[in-house]
């Protein structure tokens, strides 16, 4: 499976991470890595622009990008994130990940908000430089116990839900234990698919 090109290694899966104390007892958390040919300062421009409606999230466009394929290129209006700024899940979302934290070009963090000015969830990518060519891009996913009962989305969408809206309508009637294992699993193959489509990018 091809997911296997982007796993962590079992140090980095061990390892302490800066956004870690955000979520501090998660209900599942995951850490993929990948090697890219190119320095820090060239990945960073493709992390700064992610989010549906911005550039996409380079994985799976039909799920989280609403079938608008994800940037090719460097996108300069999108390139000044700072703490605070909302990155959309997915198109039309106006409570998705929030910019927690950001040091170009080593370090964002975003998160999901929750009631309480808690989180939900994590999300970290980490560019830490192996030479002067090449980069580890570490990226970990921390999910909290409190997930299902954060705020829900409330933006509209005109016309039909989008693709990823459908499906969040049926797993939601699903006992919790089989939703958690079906939203880990989901969450390692997009994981997945975004490293290897940032790994292009920069990489060309």
């Amino acid at each position: 499976m091809r997911l296997t090109t982007c796993r962590a290694s079992r140090e980095e899966r061990r390892r302490a991470m800066p956004a870690d104390p955000i979520v501090p007892d998660p209900l599942f958390k995951v850490t993929h890595a990948v090697t890219i040919e190119a320095p820090p300062e060239r990945v960073w421009p493709w992390l700064a622009q992610m989010g549906a409606g911005r550039a996409g999230w380079y994985s799976y466009d039909l799920v989280d990008n609403g079938s608008q394929p994800s940037a090719q290129r460097i996108l300069p209006e999108y390139q000044h994130v700072a703490p605070g700024e909302v990155l959309p899940a997915i198109p039309g979302a106006t409570d998705a990940f929030l910019v927690a934290a950001i040091d170009p070009p080593r370090d964002l963090v975003l998160t999901g908000p929750a009631a309480g000015g808690r989180s939900r969830a994590s999300w970290e990518f980490l560019l830490e430089p192996l030479d002067p060519v090449r980069t580890r891009l570490i990226v970990r996913g921390r999910v909290s116990r409190r997930w299902l009962d954060g705020p829900q989305d409330r933006s509209a969408s005109p016309g039909r839900p989008i693709f990823i809206k459908r499906v969040y309508r049926v797993l939601a009637r699903l006992p919790r234990p089989l939703l958690v294992a079906i939203a880990a699993f989901g969450h390692r193959l997009m994981q997945a698919r975004q490293l290897r489509g940032i790994k292009r990018r920069a990489e060309t």
